[in-house]
């Protein structure tokens, strides 16, 4: 019986698995840097924005799946996993969610109007939630990520026997 695994051999398909998800985050760290350069094209503007929101919600769903792979996920103590990884997986959505508001009232207030620098108060607000929760997902993702490479979480072990020896009593 065939089983998916995203790497069988610990080493190479893990560091595949790494370098798309850094480069995921490489791509949206350089749009929301530079993405304002970009604003008397508004149509290359909005691909940038597709592409970027595309791009987060495909790093939550590789994350997802790496835990989904864990063998503690498979063992059935899924609380232990959601308890270590919560931050990082709210604040995903969070930022994938403050990202996709900003996008939008961005492109409906510069679509027709590209040579005008147009700020309101409630823009720039979100724009800095968006900007202050990049740099905290850029942070707990890429820590969550390469914790998730530690080849303890695939495997039975005796931290894991007491964890569980705990959760049943």
């Amino acid at each position: 019986m065939l089983k998916f695994r995203l790497w069988e051999q610990p080493g190479m398909n893990y560091s595949l698995v790494l370098l798309i998800q850094l480069s995921l985050l490489s791509f949206d760290l350089f749009v929301n840097s530079f993405s304002e350069l970009l604003r008397t094209e508004p149509a290359i503007q909005l691909v940038l924005f597709i592409i970027q929101d595309v791009a987060i919600l495909f790093n939550l769903i590789i994350i997802l799946l790496m835990l989904f792979n864990t063998f503690v996920f498979q063992v059935g103590l899924v609380a232990i996993l959601l308890e270590r990884f919560r931050a990082p997986l709210m604040l995903s959505a969070l930022y994938l969610t403050f990202s996709i508001i900003l996008h939008s009232w961005l492109m409906n207030l510069r679509w027709l109007n590209t040579n005008g620098f147009v700020w309101t108060d409630g823009l720039q607000v979100l724009f800095v939630f968006q900007r202050t929760a990049s740099v905290l997902y850029y942070y707990l993702y890429k820590r969550t990520s390469e914790y998730l490479g530690d080849p303890r979480l695939y495997e039975d072990s005796l931290w894991l026997r007491e964890v569980f020896a705990r959760v049943r009593q």
